[in-house]
Protein backbone atom coordinates (compact mmCIF):
# COMPACT_ATOMS: atom_id res chain seq x y z
CA UNK A 1 0.00 0.00 0.00
CA UNK A 2 1.54 3.08 -0.85
CA UNK A 3 2.57 5.77 1.80
CA UNK A 4 1.26 9.81 0.56
CA UNK A 5 3.28 12.82 2.53
CA UNK A 6 2.15 15.91 2.01
CA UNK A 7 4.34 19.41 2.01
CA UNK A 8 4.16 23.12 0.71
CA UNK A 9 6.70 22.58 -1.60
CA UNK A 10 8.14 19.64 -3.40
CA UNK A 11 11.52 20.12 -5.29
CA UNK A 12 12.61 17.39 -7.83
CA UNK A 13 16.59 17.09 -7.62
CA UNK A 14 19.25 17.72 -5.17
CA UNK A 15 21.69 19.25 -7.30
CA UNK A 16 23.34 22.87 -7.04
CA UNK A 17 19.60 24.78 -7.91
CA UNK A 18 17.71 21.84 -5.43
CA UNK A 19 20.28 22.33 -2.54
CA UNK A 20 20.34 25.95 -3.07
CA UNK A 21 16.39 26.43 -2.97
CA UNK A 22 16.30 24.11 0.08
CA UNK A 23 18.46 26.47 1.75
CA UNK A 24 16.66 29.03 1.50
CA UNK A 25 13.35 27.28 2.70
CA UNK A 26 15.23 25.68 5.65
CA UNK A 27 16.09 28.90 6.84
CA UNK A 28 12.18 30.45 6.92
CA UNK A 29 11.19 26.84 8.19
CA UNK A 30 8.95 25.77 5.59
CA UNK A 31 7.59 22.93 4.47
CA UNK A 32 9.32 21.09 2.19
CA UNK A 33 11.07 18.36 0.72
CA UNK A 34 13.66 17.69 -1.89
CA UNK A 35 13.05 14.61 -4.14
CA UNK A 36 16.50 12.64 -5.28
CA UNK A 37 17.26 9.94 -7.43
CA UNK A 38 20.56 9.64 -6.63
CA UNK A 39 22.30 8.40 -3.07
CA UNK A 40 23.13 11.78 -2.39
CA UNK A 41 23.60 15.03 -3.64
CA UNK A 42 25.07 16.36 -7.03
CA UNK A 43 24.10 13.07 -8.75
CA UNK A 44 24.73 14.58 -12.12
CA UNK A 45 28.31 15.91 -11.13
CA UNK A 46 29.70 12.25 -10.77
CA UNK A 47 29.11 11.46 -14.28
CA UNK A 48 29.43 14.64 -15.64
CA UNK A 49 31.73 16.39 -17.52
CA UNK A 50 32.82 13.19 -18.57
CA UNK A 51 36.17 13.97 -18.67
CA UNK A 52 36.04 15.30 -15.00
CA UNK A 53 36.92 19.08 -15.01
CA UNK A 54 34.63 21.45 -14.49
CA UNK A 55 34.89 24.78 -16.48
CA UNK A 56 32.90 27.29 -13.64
CA UNK A 57 36.07 28.99 -12.54
CA UNK A 58 37.31 28.90 -8.59
CA UNK A 59 39.45 32.27 -8.77
CA UNK A 60 40.81 32.33 -4.47
CA UNK A 61 43.21 34.42 -4.84
CA UNK A 62 42.02 37.84 -5.33
CA UNK A 63 43.42 40.06 -2.85
CA UNK A 64 39.61 41.18 -1.51
CA UNK A 65 38.41 40.24 1.74
CA UNK A 66 35.03 40.64 0.91
CA UNK A 67 33.29 37.45 0.62
CA UNK A 68 30.78 39.38 -1.45
CA UNK A 69 32.95 40.40 -4.04
CA UNK A 70 34.85 37.28 -4.33
CA UNK A 71 31.64 35.87 -5.34
CA UNK A 72 32.65 37.10 -8.93
CA UNK A 73 35.21 34.91 -9.36
CA UNK A 74 33.85 32.50 -6.94
CA UNK A 75 31.86 30.47 -9.79
CA UNK A 76 30.80 27.39 -7.97
CA UNK A 77 29.91 28.47 -3.96
CA UNK A 78 26.15 28.58 -3.66
CA UNK A 79 24.82 31.20 -1.74
CA UNK A 80 24.43 30.83 2.16
CA UNK A 81 25.32 32.60 5.70
CA UNK A 82 28.17 31.12 6.68
CA UNK A 83 31.70 31.35 5.46
CA UNK A 84 33.05 27.57 5.85
CA UNK A 85 30.50 26.72 3.08
CA UNK A 86 32.34 28.40 0.49
CA UNK A 87 33.45 26.05 -2.27
CA UNK A 88 37.08 27.56 -2.03
CA UNK A 89 37.95 25.19 1.30
CA UNK A 90 37.01 22.10 -1.12
CA UNK A 91 39.55 22.51 -4.17
CA UNK A 92 41.81 25.70 -4.95
CA UNK A 93 42.51 24.25 -8.46
CA UNK A 94 41.28 27.23 -11.53
CA UNK A 95 38.88 24.58 -13.10
CA UNK A 96 38.13 22.01 -9.82
CA UNK A 97 37.43 17.98 -10.56
CA UNK A 98 34.05 17.22 -10.24
CA UNK A 99 34.27 15.38 -7.71
CA UNK A 100 34.90 18.36 -5.08
CA UNK A 101 31.79 19.48 -6.29
CA UNK A 102 30.34 16.47 -5.26
CA UNK A 103 31.37 16.74 -1.78
CA UNK A 104 30.77 20.03 -1.83
CA UNK A 105 26.95 19.79 -2.29
CA UNK A 106 26.75 16.75 0.05
CA UNK A 107 28.38 18.96 3.02
CA UNK A 108 26.43 21.99 2.27
CA UNK A 109 23.13 19.65 2.73
CA UNK A 110 24.17 18.18 5.44
CA UNK A 111 25.72 21.14 6.96
CA UNK A 112 22.06 23.22 6.52
CA UNK A 113 20.42 20.09 7.39
CA UNK A 114 18.25 20.22 4.44
CA UNK A 115 15.05 17.76 4.36
CA UNK A 116 16.13 15.61 1.12
CA UNK A 117 15.32 11.59 0.38
CA UNK A 118 17.65 10.49 -1.72
CA UNK A 119 17.30 6.99 -3.83
CA UNK A 120 14.05 8.50 -4.96
CA UNK A 121 13.48 8.16 -8.61
CA UNK A 122 10.42 9.76 -9.71
CA UNK A 123 8.33 8.02 -12.01
CA UNK A 124 4.97 10.32 -12.62
CA UNK A 125 4.06 13.46 -11.81
CA UNK A 126 0.34 14.17 -12.00
CA UNK A 127 -2.08 17.38 -10.99
CA UNK A 128 -5.68 17.61 -9.04
CA UNK A 129 -5.55 20.27 -6.70
CA UNK A 130 -2.19 19.65 -5.84
CA UNK A 131 0.70 17.68 -7.54
CA UNK A 132 1.11 14.48 -6.61
CA UNK A 133 4.62 12.82 -7.50
CA UNK A 134 4.65 9.09 -7.50
CA UNK A 135 8.13 7.78 -6.77
CA UNK A 136 9.71 4.20 -7.79
CA UNK A 137 9.46 2.95 -4.68
CA UNK A 138 5.73 3.29 -4.40
CA UNK A 139 4.79 6.25 -2.56
CA UNK A 140 2.93 9.20 -3.31
CA UNK A 141 4.18 13.00 -2.41
CA UNK A 142 1.82 15.40 -2.66
CA UNK A 143 2.67 19.29 -2.92
CA UNK A 144 0.94 22.58 -3.97
CA UNK A 145 4.22 23.96 -5.11
CA UNK A 146 6.50 22.35 -7.11
CA UNK A 147 9.45 23.04 -8.22
CA UNK A 148 11.66 21.24 -10.87
CA UNK A 149 15.54 21.39 -10.23
CA UNK A 150 16.59 18.34 -12.43
CA UNK A 151 18.78 20.25 -15.05
CA UNK A 152 18.58 19.38 -18.41
CA UNK A 153 18.71 15.82 -18.01
CA UNK A 154 18.41 14.42 -21.64
CA UNK A 155 20.52 14.05 -23.79
CA UNK A 156 19.62 16.53 -27.54
CA UNK A 157 19.45 14.30 -30.57
CA UNK A 158 19.49 16.77 -33.50
CA UNK A 159 16.98 15.37 -36.02
CA UNK A 160 19.01 13.67 -38.35
CA UNK A 161 18.08 10.90 -40.39
CA UNK A 162 20.04 7.96 -39.36
CA UNK A 163 21.33 9.86 -36.42
CA UNK A 164 20.10 7.08 -34.11
CA UNK A 165 23.04 4.59 -35.18
CA UNK A 166 25.57 7.02 -33.42
CA UNK A 167 27.20 7.07 -30.06
CA UNK A 168 26.18 9.93 -27.34
CA UNK A 169 28.68 12.18 -25.45
CA UNK A 170 26.17 10.74 -21.97
CA UNK A 171 27.84 7.03 -22.68
CA UNK A 172 30.49 7.30 -25.44
CA UNK A 173 34.04 5.80 -24.49
CA UNK A 174 36.32 8.12 -22.95
CA UNK A 175 39.17 6.00 -23.28
CA UNK A 176 41.63 7.38 -26.14
CA UNK A 177 42.93 4.10 -26.38
CA UNK A 178 39.50 2.99 -27.49
CA UNK A 179 39.97 5.37 -31.00
CA UNK A 180 43.54 4.33 -31.95
CA UNK A 181 44.14 5.14 -36.12
CA UNK A 182 39.95 5.82 -36.48
CA UNK A 183 38.37 8.32 -38.19
CA UNK A 184 35.88 10.22 -36.04
CA UNK A 185 33.10 12.99 -36.76
CA UNK A 186 32.07 14.87 -33.95
CA UNK A 187 28.57 16.69 -34.20
CA UNK A 188 28.58 19.58 -31.71
CA UNK A 189 30.87 22.65 -31.48
CA UNK A 190 30.01 22.86 -28.04
CA UNK A 191 32.41 22.94 -24.79
CA UNK A 192 31.07 18.45 -24.85
CA UNK A 193 32.36 18.21 -28.31
CA UNK A 194 35.52 19.98 -28.27
CA UNK A 195 36.62 18.25 -24.56
CA UNK A 196 35.82 15.09 -26.11
CA UNK A 197 37.87 15.86 -29.50
CA UNK A 198 40.80 17.03 -27.04
CA UNK A 199 40.38 13.47 -25.34
CA UNK A 200 41.69 12.10 -28.60
CA UNK A 201 43.52 14.38 -30.38
CA UNK A 202 46.28 11.60 -29.16
CA UNK A 203 44.92 8.50 -30.62
CA UNK A 204 42.31 9.10 -33.44
CA UNK A 205 43.68 9.17 -36.73
CA UNK A 206 41.11 11.61 -38.43
CA UNK A 207 38.96 14.16 -36.16
CA UNK A 208 36.21 16.14 -37.60
CA UNK A 209 33.75 18.68 -35.41
CA UNK A 210 30.98 19.53 -37.22
CA UNK A 211 27.71 22.11 -37.05
CA UNK A 212 25.79 24.15 -39.25
CA UNK A 213 26.81 27.46 -37.75
CA UNK A 214 30.39 28.70 -36.96
CA UNK A 215 32.30 28.11 -33.62
CA UNK A 216 31.65 30.68 -30.91
CA UNK A 217 34.28 31.47 -28.59
CA UNK A 218 33.55 32.35 -24.95
CA UNK A 219 36.32 35.05 -24.46
CA UNK A 220 35.15 36.39 -27.98
CA UNK A 221 31.10 36.39 -27.39
CA UNK A 222 31.56 36.83 -23.31
CA UNK A 223 28.61 34.13 -23.22
CA UNK A 224 30.51 31.20 -20.93
CA UNK A 225 28.34 28.73 -22.49
CA UNK A 226 30.49 29.04 -25.71
CA UNK A 227 33.50 27.15 -26.55
CA UNK A 228 36.23 27.84 -23.38
CA UNK A 229 39.88 28.06 -24.05
CA UNK A 230 40.41 25.46 -21.40
CA UNK A 231 38.62 23.01 -24.27
CA UNK A 232 39.87 24.24 -28.00
CA UNK A 233 43.35 23.01 -27.57
CA UNK A 234 42.21 20.64 -30.56
CA UNK A 235 42.19 24.36 -32.51
CA UNK A 236 45.74 24.01 -32.58
CA UNK A 237 45.07 20.70 -35.10
CA UNK A 238 43.02 22.33 -37.27
CA UNK A 239 45.15 25.62 -37.88
CA UNK A 240 48.50 23.47 -37.88
CA UNK A 241 47.20 20.54 -40.65
CA UNK A 242 47.29 18.04 -38.11
CA UNK A 243 44.42 15.87 -39.64
CA UNK A 244 41.91 17.48 -38.04
CA UNK A 245 39.52 19.97 -39.23
CA UNK A 246 36.33 21.92 -37.99
CA UNK A 247 33.46 21.90 -40.39
CA UNK A 248 30.65 24.23 -41.00
CA UNK A 249 27.89 22.06 -42.28
CA UNK A 250 24.56 20.53 -42.26
CA UNK A 251 24.40 16.75 -41.90
CA UNK A 252 21.69 15.98 -44.04
CA UNK A 253 21.94 12.17 -43.43
CA UNK A 254 23.89 9.02 -41.48
CA UNK A 255 24.69 6.00 -42.87
CA UNK A 256 25.32 2.92 -41.50
CA UNK A 257 27.48 0.55 -43.81
CA UNK A 258 29.30 -2.38 -42.12
CA UNK A 259 31.94 -0.78 -39.48
CA UNK A 260 32.02 2.34 -41.08
CA UNK A 261 29.21 5.29 -41.32
CA UNK A 262 28.25 7.39 -44.50
CA UNK A 263 27.67 10.97 -43.66
CA UNK A 264 26.42 13.37 -45.93
CA UNK A 265 27.09 17.15 -45.46
CA UNK A 266 25.58 20.61 -46.96
CA UNK A 267 28.40 23.30 -46.53
CA UNK A 268 27.08 26.52 -44.99
CA UNK A 269 29.66 28.59 -46.85
CA UNK A 270 30.08 26.78 -49.95
CA UNK A 271 26.89 27.63 -51.80
CA UNK A 272 25.45 24.22 -50.82
CA UNK A 273 27.99 22.29 -51.79
CA UNK A 274 27.18 18.77 -50.46
CA UNK A 275 29.80 15.78 -50.38
CA UNK A 276 29.42 12.39 -48.30
CA UNK A 277 32.84 11.61 -46.17
CA UNK A 278 33.22 8.05 -44.53
CA UNK A 279 34.05 7.69 -40.62
CA UNK A 280 34.74 5.25 -38.10
CA UNK A 281 33.03 6.62 -35.53
CA UNK A 282 30.12 9.24 -35.33
CA UNK A 283 29.47 10.94 -31.45
CA UNK A 284 26.61 13.16 -31.51
CA UNK A 285 27.51 16.01 -28.36
CA UNK A 286 24.65 18.52 -28.65
CA UNK A 287 23.82 19.27 -25.53
CA UNK A 288 20.85 18.49 -23.28
CA UNK A 289 17.06 19.20 -23.08
CA UNK A 290 14.80 19.02 -20.30
CA UNK A 291 12.61 15.47 -20.39
CA UNK A 292 8.77 16.28 -19.61
CA UNK A 293 7.97 12.31 -20.13
CA UNK A 294 7.37 12.13 -16.11
CA UNK A 295 4.69 14.38 -16.81
CA UNK A 296 1.10 13.11 -17.30
CA UNK A 297 -1.23 15.14 -19.10
CA UNK A 298 -3.13 17.26 -16.62
CA UNK A 299 0.22 18.98 -15.79
CA UNK A 300 2.58 18.77 -18.69
CA UNK A 301 4.74 22.14 -19.09
CA UNK A 302 4.29 24.00 -22.29
CA UNK A 303 7.91 23.67 -24.11
CA UNK A 304 10.06 26.11 -26.08
CA UNK A 305 13.20 26.65 -27.44
CA UNK A 306 12.81 23.48 -30.08
CA UNK A 307 11.51 22.08 -27.01
CA UNK A 308 14.59 21.84 -25.30
CA UNK A 309 13.76 23.84 -21.84
CA UNK A 310 10.12 24.48 -19.87
CA UNK A 311 8.27 28.00 -21.29
CA UNK A 312 8.75 30.07 -17.96
CA UNK A 313 7.09 33.29 -16.70
CA UNK A 314 8.73 36.24 -15.43
CA UNK A 315 8.73 34.56 -11.97
CA UNK A 316 9.93 31.40 -13.49
CA UNK A 317 6.80 29.34 -13.44
CA UNK A 318 5.24 27.33 -15.94
CA UNK A 319 2.84 29.38 -18.29
CA UNK A 320 0.45 27.09 -18.75
CA UNK A 321 0.62 24.97 -14.94
CA UNK A 322 -0.31 27.23 -12.38
CA UNK A 323 2.53 26.32 -9.13
CA UNK A 324 4.82 24.78 -11.31
CA UNK A 325 8.43 26.75 -11.03
CA UNK A 326 11.92 25.57 -12.17
CA UNK A 327 14.88 25.99 -10.74
CA UNK A 328 18.43 25.98 -11.78
CA UNK A 329 19.89 25.23 -15.60
CA UNK A 330 16.16 25.18 -16.42
CA UNK A 331 15.92 29.12 -15.35
CA UNK A 332 18.54 29.66 -18.88
CA UNK A 333 14.54 30.01 -20.78
CA UNK A 334 14.67 33.80 -19.78
CA UNK A 335 17.95 34.29 -21.41
CA UNK A 336 19.25 31.64 -23.54
CA UNK A 337 22.57 32.19 -24.49
CA UNK A 338 22.58 35.70 -23.83
CA UNK A 339 23.46 35.73 -19.80
CA UNK A 340 24.42 33.49 -17.07
CA UNK A 341 21.49 31.58 -16.02
CA UNK A 342 22.49 28.57 -17.29
CA UNK A 343 25.14 28.58 -14.79
CA UNK A 344 25.53 28.02 -10.67
CA UNK A 345 27.32 31.75 -10.73
CA UNK A 346 24.25 33.07 -12.08
CA UNK A 347 21.38 30.86 -11.43
CA UNK A 348 21.97 30.82 -7.72
CA UNK A 349 20.86 34.34 -7.71
CA UNK A 350 17.86 33.64 -9.78
CA UNK A 351 17.02 30.82 -7.26
CA UNK A 352 17.26 33.55 -4.66
CA UNK A 353 15.00 36.09 -6.27
CA UNK A 354 12.77 32.92 -6.70
CA UNK A 355 12.67 32.24 -3.11
CA UNK A 356 11.55 35.82 -2.22
CA UNK A 357 8.89 35.78 -5.17
CA UNK A 358 7.73 32.84 -3.60
CA UNK A 359 7.77 34.12 -0.02
CA UNK A 360 5.34 37.28 -1.47
CA UNK A 361 2.99 35.37 -3.30
CA UNK A 362 2.46 32.65 -0.73
CA UNK A 363 2.90 33.81 2.91
CA UNK A 364 2.50 37.89 2.17
CA UNK A 365 6.35 38.52 3.37
CA UNK A 366 7.14 41.90 1.68
CA UNK A 367 10.50 41.78 -0.43
CA UNK A 368 13.42 42.44 1.10
CA UNK A 369 14.38 46.12 0.63
CA UNK A 370 15.81 48.57 2.40
CA UNK A 371 14.97 51.96 3.50
CA UNK A 372 16.95 54.95 2.32
CA UNK A 373 16.63 58.92 2.06
CA UNK A 374 15.69 60.57 -0.52
CA UNK A 375 18.62 62.93 -1.06
CA UNK A 376 20.99 62.84 -3.95
CA UNK A 377 23.72 62.25 -1.62
CA UNK A 378 22.13 59.20 -0.14
CA UNK A 379 20.98 57.87 -3.85
CA UNK A 380 24.42 57.83 -5.03
CA UNK A 381 26.36 56.01 -2.22
CA UNK A 382 23.88 53.54 -2.00
CA UNK A 383 24.44 53.10 -6.29
CA UNK A 384 28.21 53.47 -5.91
CA UNK A 385 28.42 50.67 -2.96
CA UNK A 386 26.41 48.68 -4.97
CA UNK A 387 28.39 48.89 -8.34
CA UNK A 388 31.26 47.95 -6.49
CA UNK A 389 30.59 45.16 -4.03
CA UNK A 390 27.83 43.53 -5.66
CA UNK A 391 27.82 39.77 -7.21
CA UNK A 392 24.76 39.20 -8.17
CA UNK A 393 24.46 42.05 -10.48
CA UNK A 394 28.23 41.43 -11.83
CA UNK A 395 27.47 37.69 -12.67
CA UNK A 396 23.71 38.84 -14.17
CA UNK A 397 24.03 42.08 -16.05
CA UNK A 398 21.01 43.00 -17.87
CA UNK A 399 19.10 40.02 -16.39
CA UNK A 400 19.01 40.88 -12.73
CA UNK A 401 18.63 44.28 -11.26
CA UNK A 402 17.82 46.72 -8.20
CA UNK A 403 14.87 48.92 -7.59
CA UNK A 404 14.25 52.17 -6.04
CA UNK A 405 10.80 52.92 -5.20
CA UNK A 406 10.09 56.31 -4.02
CA UNK A 407 7.43 57.55 -1.69
CA UNK A 408 5.20 60.35 -2.19
CA UNK A 409 4.47 60.74 1.01
CA UNK A 410 8.01 61.96 2.50
CA UNK A 411 11.86 62.01 1.60
CA UNK A 412 12.51 58.60 1.80
CA UNK A 413 12.83 55.53 -0.59
CA UNK A 414 13.18 51.45 -0.60
CA UNK A 415 15.87 49.87 -2.22
CA UNK A 416 15.36 46.19 -3.29
CA UNK A 417 18.28 43.95 -4.81
CA UNK A 418 18.86 41.70 -7.60
CA UNK A 419 14.95 41.54 -9.28
CA UNK A 420 14.49 40.09 -12.41
CA UNK A 421 14.45 42.76 -14.98
CA UNK A 422 11.19 41.42 -16.36
CA UNK A 423 9.65 41.15 -13.27
CA UNK A 424 9.67 44.35 -12.42
CA UNK A 425 6.29 45.15 -14.55
CA UNK A 426 4.46 42.62 -12.30
CA UNK A 427 6.26 44.19 -8.80
CA UNK A 428 4.88 47.44 -9.98
CA UNK A 429 1.48 46.25 -10.83
CA UNK A 430 1.24 44.49 -7.58
CA UNK A 431 2.53 47.46 -5.22
CA UNK A 432 0.32 49.44 -7.09
CA UNK A 433 -3.30 47.73 -7.52
CA UNK A 434 -5.75 47.36 -4.38
CA UNK A 435 -7.02 44.22 -3.61
CA UNK A 436 -3.23 43.12 -3.68
CA UNK A 437 -0.72 42.23 -0.82
CA UNK A 438 0.58 45.28 -1.21
CA UNK A 439 0.61 49.00 -2.28
CA UNK A 440 3.19 52.03 -2.39
CA UNK A 441 2.37 53.50 0.85
CA UNK A 442 2.29 50.07 2.60
CA UNK A 443 6.48 50.06 2.32
CA UNK A 444 7.09 53.33 4.32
Amino acid sequence: MSVVTDFEYLIIGAGPAGVQLGYFLEKRGRDYLILEAGEESGTFFKTFPRHRKLISINKVYTRYDSTEINLRWDWNSLLSDSEEMLFKHYSRDYFPHTDHYVRYLHDFAKNFNLNIKYNCQVARIAKNEKFMVMDSNGNVHSAEHLIIATGLSQPYVPPIPGIESAENYTSVSVNPEDFINQRVLIIGKGNSGFETADNLTATAAIIHVASPTPLAMAWKTKYVGHLRAINNNFLDTYQLKSQNGVLDASITSIKRLDDQFVVSFSYTHANGEQEDLIYDRVIVCAGFQFDDSLFDDSCKPELTINDRFPAQTSEWESVNIKDLYFAGVLMHMRDYKKKQSGFIHGFRYNIQALHHILEQKYHHQALPSRRIHLTPKSLTEVILQRVNFSSGLWQQTGFLCDLIVISDRNQEARYFEDLPRDYIPNFSHNIHERGKSYFWEDFF
